[in-house]
This record gives C-alpha cells, sequence and structure tokens, in this order.
C-alpha cells in the first residue's frame, strides 16, 4: 500500500465539502498545468465541477541524475527542480495543511460565515425589540402602527399630532410606550353655554350634544334645548342654550297655581298658568325676565284714570341799587306775577286697592314775572333831627289832605301821613294811628323817614324835599 508520503505533492489527502462530495486535489499555484509541458497553456479547474480519482503515479527508489551541469538534488514531482528557499517553504506549508483534518479544515472555512451571520442576527434583533405595534385613537378614529418612539409624547410628534391646553391624551404625554399599548387624544371644543340666562364658555371632548351635556354634568331631563341632543360638535364649537324645567308660583284673581315650565319669561310663564293680562295688568316682577325655580309672581290687575291739575311756579326778585334811598329803603317797582303748570297725574286701583297718584305729565301753561326791587344805597343822616327841616306839611297834604283824622276808603290807612297799622306799631306807635295827636304822628313819621327814607310814600314822598 502506498503512504501518503510516497504520492507527494499531487497526491495530497482531499478534503469532503460541505455536500457530502469529494473534492479533487488542489493543483500546485492553485493550476492545473498540461504533463510534459513547461510553460505550456493552463486551464482552470472549477472548484465544484467533480472529477474521477486519479491513480497515484509510482516514485523511482532511487534519486534522479542531477543534468549535465547542473547541481544540488531534485525532489517532488518528475521534471521539477528544487531550488530551497521561499519556495520550499511554501510547498512545505501546503503539504502540510494538506494533512490537516476534514473536519478542521471545514471550520476554518465556515469560521468567517458564522461571524457575519452573528452580526446580522443581533442587529435583527435589537431592531425588533425597538418596533412596537401601538393602537393610536386620535378624536374617535382608531389606527394602528408601528413606532420607535420611546413615550406617548414623542409618539404625537412623530405622527404630527397637536394637542393644546384643552385636549385630553390618555396616557400621559410623559408615559412610556411598549408594544400593544393604546393611546388616545380627544380634542376640546368650545360650547357658549346659556343655561337659565347665565351664559359662559366652556370646553368639551364629547363629539355630540348629548355627551357635552352629560360631560358638563348638565340636567337635561324636561329642558328645553336650542340644539337636538345627537347634533354633533366641530372642532369650531357650539352656541348652546339650555333651559331646565323649573317649578314656578303665579298668584292670580286670588288664586294660585304652580307649574313646571322650561319657559324664557315670566310672561311666558303666565300665559302657560292659562292666565290672560288685560289692558293695564302687570305682573310683581318684569314680564320680561327669566323665571327662577321656586319663584312666585303675582298678577296685578290694575284700572285707573287721568287726573289734570294746575300749580304756581314762583316769580324771581331782581334787585338793583339806587343811590336815592337810604340804606335798607327798598321801593318796588314791579310786583312780579306767578305762573303756573299744568299736571298731569294717574289714579290707579291694583287688585282693589286705590294708589297714590303717579304724575306722567307736566306742561307750563304761563311763564312768571319776575319782581323788580329796587335797594337804597344813600348813607343815613346821624340823627332824626335831620328830617327836620323837612317839608312835612306838604307831605300831609298830599298823603291825608292835612287831615290828622284821615282814613282811606279801605280802611287799613290813615293820619296824616297813612300809618298801616303794622308799621304804626313798628314805630312804637299804641292803638290807631289816627286817633293819635298830630305831633305824635309827625315824630313817629320822621323816625320812619331816617329807616326807610321817603320810600312809605312812593307817590307823595317828592314833596318833602320842596
Amino acid at each position: 500500500m502506498l503512504s501518503p508520503e510516497s504520492l507527494g505533492p499531487a497526491h495530497e489527502p482531499r478534503a469532503t465539502g460541505p455536500a457530502g462530495w469529494e473534492a479533487p486535489p488542489a493543483p500546485p499555484y492553485g493550476v492545473q498545468g498540461v504533463p510534459g509541458a513547461r510553460g505550456g497553456r493552463t486551464v482552470p479547474v472549477a472548484p465544484d465541477a467533480p472529477t474521477e480519482p486519479r491513480l497515484p503515479r509510482p516514485q523511482p527508489d532511487t534519486p534522479a541524475a542531477t543534468p549535465a551541469g547542473g547541481t544540488g538534488t531534485v525532489e517532488g514531482r518528475t521534471g521539477e527542480r528544487g531550488t530551497g528557499g521561499r519556495a520550499e517553504a511554501r510547498r512545505a506549508a501546503r503539504r502540510k495543511r494538506g494533512f490537516e483534518r476534514p473536519e478542521a479544515q471545514a471550520l476554518r472555512r465556515l469560521l468567517p460565515q458564522a461571524l457575519v451571520v452573528a452580526f446580522l442576527a443581533g442587529g435583527t434583533s435589537a431592531f425588533v425589540a425597538n418596533d412596537k405595534a401601538i393602537e393610536l385613537s386620535v378624536d374617535g378614529r382608531p389606527r394602528t402602527l408601528h413606532t420607535f418612539a420611546d413615550d406617548v409624547r414623542e409618539l404625537l410628534a412623530d405622527e404630527g399630532v397637536k394637542v393644546g391646553a384643552h385636549d385630553v391624551v390618555a396616557p400621559a404625554p410623559g408615559t412610556a410606550l411598549a408594544s400593544g399599548d393604546e393611546v388616545a387624544v380627544r380634542y376640546g371644543r368650545p360650547v357658549h353655554l346659556t343655561i337659565d340666562g347665565e351664559r359662559r364658555r366652556v370646553w368639551t371632548t364629547a363629539h355630540t350634544v348629548d355627551g357635552a351635556l352629560g360631560q358638563l354634568g348638565v340636567r337635561a331631563e324636561g329642558a328645553h334645548l336650542s340644539a337636538s341632543r345627537s347634533r354633533p360638535i366641530g372642532r369650531e364649537g357650539l352656541d348652546l342654550d339650555v333651559r331646565t324645567e323649573r317649578a314656578v308660583t303665579i298668584m292670580a284673581d286670588g288664586r294660585a297655581r304652580t307649574i313646571r315650565t322650561n319657559a324664557a319669561s315670566v310672561a311666558e310663564a303666565v300665559r302657560e298658568a292659562g292666565i290672560t293680562l288685560r289692558g293695564q295688568d302687570m305682573t310683581s316682577v318684569p314680564a320680561g325676565s327669566f323665571p327662577r325655580d321656586g319663584q312666585t309672581v303675582t298678577v296685578l290687575r290694575v284700572t285707573g284714570t287721568r287726573e289734570v291739575r294746575e300749580e304756581r311756579i314762583p316769580f324771581e326778585v331782581r334787585r338793583a341799587d339806587d343811590d336815592s334811598l337810604f340804606e335798607g329803603v327798598e321801593v318796588v317797582d314791579e310786583p312780579g306775577r306767578y305762573g303756573a303748570r299744568r299736571l298731569t297725574y294717574t289714579l290707579r286701583t291694583v287688585n282693589g286697592v286705590r294708589q297714590r297718584p303717579r304724575l306722567e305729565g307736566s306742561e307750563v301753561v304761563r311763564r312768571p314775572q319776575p319782581r323788580m326791587v329796587r335797594v337804597g344805597t344813600k348813607p343815613r343822616p346821624p340823627s332824626r333831627g335831620g328830617a327836620d327841616h323837612l317839608n312835612w306839611a306838604g307831605l300831609a297834604a298830599c298823603e291825608s289832605g292835612g287831615r290828622p283824622r284821615a282814613v282811606d276808603p279801605s280802611g287799613n290807612y290813615g293820619g296824616l301821613y297813612q300809618f298801616d297799622t303794622r308799621t304804626w306799631h313798628t314805630l312804637g306807635g299804641t292803638g290807631r294811628p289816627q286817633d293819635a295827636s298830630a305831633a305824635e304822628q309827625t315824630r313817629r313819621a320822621k323816625k320812619l323817614y331816617m329807616r326807610r327814607g321817603a320810600t312809605p310814600w312812593p307817590h307823595c314822598g317828592r314833596h318833602l324835599h320842596r
């Protein structure tokens, strides 16, 4: 039997491939040459092509003769010259690999492929581990998606879902995500809500009026709604008027009626109670006001008439200085006249009880005329003696014809200087002036002149200075 060593490099043991077929021996230097032709054309051999097994070629037992002119020894195949050095070392390494076990050769070839497969498998595992299947519902529209987001906020940002202060996100935006989680976003909608006359603005995430009422806690049983319960609420919002059912008591004609109503005004509630307002009838609260729960409204039956009255308008007193009159003396040139105003009153009877007259209108029918008064500014004489030089006889002749007992036709004035009783008493006189002596009357007249000058005698006072 031939040993592997006797076969030489051309007959090294063959390795077994992965499929179980026996690979052909590797030719020296990677090619198979044509036997007996040095430097001849080489034909590449496909590594996967099966070949027929080659029989070992007998080797000579004696060394070959050295060619003429050559030196050294001949090893290996016939016709190949051993030169030693690096070429011989390469051949020795190939012979050594030829004697490795087939399992070691297969392991050496498969090791790089196993490393590549392990690297790809690790990357795929990391990719699969970060991918999450999430069900995202935006305003009631669900969809399932795959994401690498770590939390809810990052997921919404990746999907372009913007949320505001009145929107609801569940779970919270900072919540971490895991595969299989559900995330819901519900947008807020503004509702201008008027409940029983009170208006306010609220926000809701409900999609319909009925859902908004439930979410806001509005009691809608028996209530009047300005929109149907099934009406959808868009993102722009909705105006909603709600009038809840209330108990209102109506008092009319001595009888009380309690009704449950969602009326918008007191007048509407009175009509629902079957009560009619006639003529000047009215209610105890404004008919256009909103009826409150538990409120009592009284109907007032009103009858009445109008009455016209006149009243005086006071006149104005206008005063002017006059240096011809002593200080403190006033002379009335125009007495003045009162004006007149016409007033219209309403006389009402409410539920059989007469009310105080109520003024409805006023009209001026005559304007007042002012009183014109002259006020003296002339300084008074230092004593009563300063009046002695005046013409008192001329004044008496003008006033009474010089008769001490003279009395005017009205009986209000008497004596030489026609005193009225009141003025006579203020001057210190007693009784009637016409009953006093002429001398006393003259003394009292001088005293009056010192107080008021010639004013008491508007027509005859000029005779004092003649």
